[in-house]
């Protein structure tokens, strides 16, 4: 009783001191059966999901950068970091660590638990609120195994909450391939309950999971699995709903500042005045000497090699000296390469999953692999043109030459978004492995030049483009096999 009475003062202060949705969030710790009485506990637990996934954002530019060819290490990047972009990985680096995951998964885990409960307890909670809450619990939830698939493999398949946030996990591995089918499947489901935009904020309607983050989730995964008529399907969904645009070539800066702009689909909030802060000022900011962008990144971006004026130098990257660049998405206030984010909007600048840009990229990319070329290459030059660069206007009638298009032109739109790694990896997956090489390639051009060779023959087993479990997961969890690549 006095835990129940501890949660409806705080949640009542929570209510009246700020009318911010994201400051709705459970206390930690707190989230147990004895909670579930009213909707304001069900919302207050769906906003803590967010939260806890809004936290990742540091986890996914790193996950989707690090090991790709946008990126490269400054003098005060940790020794696990360095050892991740080397190739020099090993299960007791702590980027292994999938805790955090699973938190997520655990907070959307209770929500479908124990949320239907409520209904006959609260009898102003409508069955339309809840299932609205249990779809969004469902977005976060596959949201988190899709990265977690790409990231590791094959991983635990968790449906049900464990007793605390930091109790072990004694599942074993689920094949990959069973948990993308079985989140699928709950997004479809759950898609038919979301909104398509009918939170009571902008922020909300950017930040929440509604009819079009579904429709951008099941394309990503569709195109992940190599499904291009649904992947295209998906696209569709979200062109035909009229609610999304390409933000104009001269307003395209406005993604990052203030961001929630036109093109965003889903967004992860953050506002530093309430001590919601996001991680990448910190990483990519001058004076960090964390992630600058690399030689590949300079030379899509760079004045000296482009004529990029909507994404180039001074928009994307920063040039300070002729070798001293930054990362100027998430460190500046205009595409100017000097007004510079400061006080408390240095901590604020969104992170997006999607955009629109994103998943019109992704229907190119499907379309090209079934030979429908001609309006693949519309997509992409629309892409170019809002970008104020040439069109393409021949490109070879092969999936191969659209695929090194589009993915460049994604290079380009989606730099540092956390994407890159991830669109690699599908290319290097994709026919069975047959262009593994390439991808290859790309992970040794960052490795010292006596360990290429080694690592090049190595990598050869797609295995080794995952992680290993952490150490201290397979102590812990005797169900658990590591990933062979790494049975040293």
């Amino acid at each position: 009783m006095k835990i129940r009475i501890l949660l409806l003062a705080i949640l009542t202060a929570l209510q009246f001191s700020c009318s911010d949705w994201m400051e709705l969030i459970p206390p930690t710790g707190l989230i147990r059966e004895e909670y579930w009485q009213t909707k304001e506990d069900v919302k207050a637990a769906v906003m803590g999901a967010y939260d806890s996934f809004a936290q990742l954002d540091g986890l996914l530019f790193k996950f989707g950068e690090m090991r790709a060819d946008l990126v490269q290490a400054d003098n005060n990047l940790s020794l696990d970091d360095q050892k991740v972009m080397e190739g020099n990985i090993y299960p007791d680096n702590y980027l292994c660590n999938w805790f955090d995951f699973y938190k997520v998964i655990n907070y959307c885990n209770e929500i479908l638990l124990y949320a239907p409960g409520v209904k006959e307890k609260d009898n102003t909670f409508t069955d339309y609120q809840l299932q609205g809450y249990l779809s969004e619990a469902y977005f976060l939830r596959s949201l988190t195994y899709f990265y977690l698939v790409r990231i590791f493999g094959d991983v635990p398949f968790a449906t049900k909450p464990t007793e605390s946030d930091d109790a072990d996990i004694y599942l074993p591995k689920t094949n990959s391939n069973e948990i993308l089918e079985q989140i699928l499947s709950d997004l479809k489901y759950a898609r038919s309950f979301a909104t398509v935009d009918g939170y009571p904020t902008l922020r909300e309607n950017k930040g929440r999971a509604t009819k079009a983050a579904f429709d951008a989730l099941l394309a990503d995964i569709s195109l992940w699995t190599f499904d291009y008529e649904a992947c295209i399907t998906y696209v569709q969904n979200i062109e035909l709903s009229k609610k999304y645009e390409l933000m104009p070539g001269d307003r395209w800066f406005e993604l990052f500042y203030p961001g929630n702009s036109l093109e965003g689909i889903f967004e992860l909030q953050y506002d530093n005045a309430l001590s919601q802060n996001n991680r990448l000022y910190g990483l990519t900011q001058r004076y960090s000497y964390n992630f600058d962008p690399s030689e590949k990144a300079l030379y899509l971006f760079g004045k000296e090699y482009v004529r990029e004026l909507k994404r180039g130098e001074d928009v994307s990257i920063k040039k300070y000296a002729d070798d001293d660049f930054i990362i100027w998405k998430y460190v500046g206030r205009s595409a100017d390469g000097y007004t510079a984010r400061t006080g408390t909007d240095q901590n604020s600048c969104n992170w997006i999953i999607y955009r629109l840009a994103d998943v019109l990229l992704m229907k190119a990319e499907a379309l090209s692999q079934i030979g429908r070329y001609t309006e693949a290459l519309q997509i992409l030059n629309d892409i170019r043109d809002r970008a104020d660069v040439p069109l393409l206007l021949s490109l070879a009638n092969s999936a191969m030459a659209f695929e090194d298009a589009i993915l460049e032109e994604r290079a380009r739109e989606l730099a540092f978004e956390g994407k890159r790694w991830f669109d690699l990896l599908r290319m290097g997956r994709r026919n069975n492995y047959s262009r593994k090489s390439k991808l290859i390639e790309v992970i040794v051009a960052n490795v010292p030049s006596t360990q290429k060779r080694v690592l090049a023959a190595k990598l050869t087993n797609p295995l080794g483009w995952y992680l290993p479990i952490y150490e201290s997961e397979i102590e812990r969890n005797k169900n658990l096999v590591q990933n062979p690549y790494y049975n040293f």
